[in-house]
């Protein structure tokens, strides 16, 4: 979401170097070519990313000291912290080109993926590390599949419409030269597209996770209709993005409460018993 607020207050080069703000400093100092408060907001969201950064770190360092040591909990947690590193070097590259709209795009695109696996992560520590044994009937995992699959062309979607829209981070930054309405409108048949799976979805469970799921989608439909219809201002843009990742928590969420995993050796009853105690 600060990304987003980067984007709609202008402030994409706010710091027009990377890994530095501007040149000679990593923090903003006063500079004559630009403003403080796009130096700050640029400067918050870098501070924010090694934030996270850290957070992943003590993960990694939770799972591997954690016995007996569980390798599923290690990678996944190991993904965030590499994914984080990746995306910083992304995002500077996204300074370095000056904004380019498909380098934006992209590093939209590895958030999303990366709060998909952060639902994995969470759901790893309530699970074992056995083989997936699905709770839902097959066609249903298989939907599901589908629906992953759309629901990632429609967030690429969402990136072209902004990206040919008029929040490009920055007023030099060249624009995606496809019509907006053009952009929207394939952005709102996916959208339908993905309701339709939703609905298919529901003659297979209707459990709170999957209602949770309805009404997250349908409020960031909603919210993107008005956000269209009113002119795309600034704070609909970023509550959208929120709403985006929104989407993609309960849509992961969905996902792992149709499967679960148990533990690759049971133990026996009085064996649980004494590991318990």
């Amino acid at each position: 979401m600060t990304g987003s607020i980067v984007r709609v207050t202008g402030s994409g080069l706010g710091c027009p170097t990377w890994p530095e703000c501007v040149e000679g400093s990593v923090v903003p100092v006063e500079h004559p070519e630009v403003a403080a408060l796009h130096q700050w907001v640029e400067f918050g969201n870098r501070t924010l990313t090694g934030v996270v950064g850290v957070i992943a770190g003590l993960c990694v360092l939770a799972a591997w000291f954690n016995l007996p040591r569980r390798k599923r909990v290690v990678v996944l947690s190991l993904v965030q912290l590499v994914g984080v590193a990746v995306q910083a070097v992304v995002g500077g590259i996204t300074v370095l080109t000056g904004l380019a709209w498909y380098t934006v795009s992209i590093h939209f695109m590895i958030s999303m993926a990366l709060v998909w696996l952060a639902v994995l992560l969470v759901s790893s520590l309530s699970e074992g590390d056995g083989p997936a044994r699905l709770l839902v009937p097959a066609p249903l995992m298989k939907l599901q599949v589908v629906m992953a699959a759309v629901l990632g062309a429609l967030l690429l979607a969402g990136t072209w419409v902004t990206a040919a829209g008029p929040h490009a981070g920055d007023a030099s930054t060249p624009r995606l030269g496809i019509e907006v309405e053009t952009l929207a409108q394939i952005h709102a048949d996916l959208l339908f597209l993905f309701l339709g799976l939703l609905i298919a979805v529901g003659f297979f469970t209707r459990t709170r996770t999957y209602w949770t799921l309805v009404g997250v989608v349908l409020a960031q439909g909603v919210l993107g209709m008005v956000q269209y219809w009113t002119g795309v201002p600034e704070v609909l843009v970023s509550i959208h993005v929120l709403g985006a990742g929104a989407v993609v928590v309960a849509t992961a969420a969905l996902w792992t409460s149709s499967r679960e995993r148990t533990h690759a050796v049971e133990l026996p009853a009085g064996d649980q018993a004494l590991s318990k105690a």
